[in-house]
């Protein structure tokens, strides 16, 4: 998790990720830098919109409304937003994007 760390720092401080950077960070944290891990993360995070991924792990998420009784709750279920399987649908794709950072 020290390497993903690392290269979001890099990247909120607007410095390149890249191996050098990423083994500094990772040993001024007191982390012993595993040159194979900081390839393999260079590698997963080579072409990936830092950005993007971000925002889209960062979309707020829905909170549940109180429970209405009778007739009052069929009305209101007719009148929501987005269902909850489109919502889990949607925080599957966030996540599936923010997984490419591992990866």
């Amino acid at each position: 998790m020290n390497y993903v760390y690392a290269s979001l720092l890099l990247h909120s401080a607007g410095k390149p990720i890249n191996e050098e950077n990423v083994k500094k960070v990772v040993a001024a944290a007191g982390d012993q830098p595993d040159e194979a891990k900081i390839k393999a993360l260079i590698s997963a995070l080579d072409g990936v919109n830092i950005e993007e991924v971000i925002s889209k792990a960062a979309m707020p998420v829905a909170v549940a409304a109180p429970v209405a009784t009778g007739a009052a709750a069929a009305t209101e279920k007719k009148e929501e937003g987005p269902s909850e399987a489109e919502m889990e649908k949607k925080a599957e794709e966030a996540a599936s994007g923010l997984a490419s950072l591992f990866g």
